[in-house]
């Protein structure tokens, strides 16, 4: 999630952004106010009647050689023939602009709009949880032989930001002293164990890291999924994907669901590739990770203190606050 500072809309920026493609004006207006911000501020618009999506990043957040990365990633995916969202050009022919303007820095970028149904607004049955899992079964096998010019950032950089963030943090509000060095020592330990796992070509490569049910969209007609929100991929084990999607069924699903539905993902993500015979015990340290560097981002979010806040942020702000103290309480 961005800092709390960059949660506001900006229509006006929106719109100076979109003077580099081309849109239909007479709908702009409309289409702007779907907008949402979390890990970037999301524009909804159209280019001939059909939907787009502006995505302005803060410079200031933001490392240019993995958005460089995704964009790269993308088009590779895309002459594959997968189901992943597509960049647009601007009119220049650029995939990402930078823009400096009277609000700061913002890479931007455009986008189509997939089609089908979103994962997490379906019933979760046999047909949509096999499509689920062989959309990331074959990601992951696209991913095994996807050579970059543009490399993305790995585990091993996330985690070195992490200790970055968690030691500035410690800083700036030292009466955190013993919870954040709990979490850093919680770094240096999953660090050293991600460490002694063995990378090969089969297990280890560019994951999406956010393959959810809101980032999925099932299409009815031929089967099939349709994926978008590459932006925070990294090179790490490919199993970190099949753990955050089985975290985020079981917080849709409970019992029996879950289980059914877990059953059809692993079976539709094995038809397209083997799954390691003991993926659960290592699922386990892929959970850790994934802890520490949600706490880092959020530590991140809500550093920054905003005059004025308005109502609905320090309410934000608290809810934040609580599931920091939850991550850190995780035994």
């Amino acid at each position: 999630m961005l800092k709390l500072k960059y949660l506001f809309e900006n229509f006006e920026l929106a719109k100076l952004a979109l003077t580099n493609w081309e849109h239909d004006e007479d709908t702009l207006d409309e289409y702007l106010k779907y907008f949402r911000i979390s890990s970037n501020a999301v524009y909804p618009f159209s280019i001939r009647g059909k939907r787009h999506f502006l995505r302005l990043a803060p410079i200031e957040e933001k490392q240019k050689e993995n958005l460089v990365g995704e964009l790269e990633f993308l088009q590779y995916l895309g002459n594959a023939g997968y189901g992943a969202m597509k960049p647009v050009a601007a009119k220049n022919g650029e995939l990402m602009l930078t823009l400096n303007t009277k609000w700061g820095g913002y890479y931007a970028s455009v986008f189509e709009g997939v089609a089908g149904i979103s994962i997490e607004d379906t019933d979760y049955r046999e047909e949509i949880m096999t499509a689920y899992g062989k959309a990331l079964g074959r990601l992951h096998n696209l991913s095994m032989d996807y050579q970059p010019e543009n490399r993305k950032w790995s585990y091993v950089d996330a985690l070195a930001w992490v200790k970055k963030t968690l030691a500035e943090y410690k800083k700036q509000y030292p009466e955190k002293g013993l919870s954040l060095e709990k979490m850093q020592r919680e770094a240096e330990a999953v660090e050293l164990e991600l460490s002694k796992f063995k990378q090969t070509k089969e297990n280890f490569g560019l994951v999406h890291y956010d393959f959810e049910p809101d980032n999925v969209f099932y299409k009815e007609e031929d089967n099939s999924c349709q994926v978008i929100d590459f932006e925070d991929g990294m090179y790490h084990f490919f199993l970190v994907d099949i753990e955050q999607v089985l975290d985020s069924l079981s917080e849709e699903l409970e019992g029996d669901a879950f289980e059914q539905a877990k059953k059809y993902f692993l079976q539709g993500y094995e038809s397209e590739k083997a799954l390691e015979p003991d993926y659960e015990p290592k699922c386990l340290l892929m959970r850790r990770f994934c802890n520490l560097f949600s706490y880092a981002r959020l530590v991140h979010c809500i550093a920054e203190e905003v005059p004025d806040a308005p109502e609905w942020m320090v309410s934000l702000r608290n809810r934040l606050a609580v599931k920091i103290q939850y991550l850190e309480n995780i035994k």
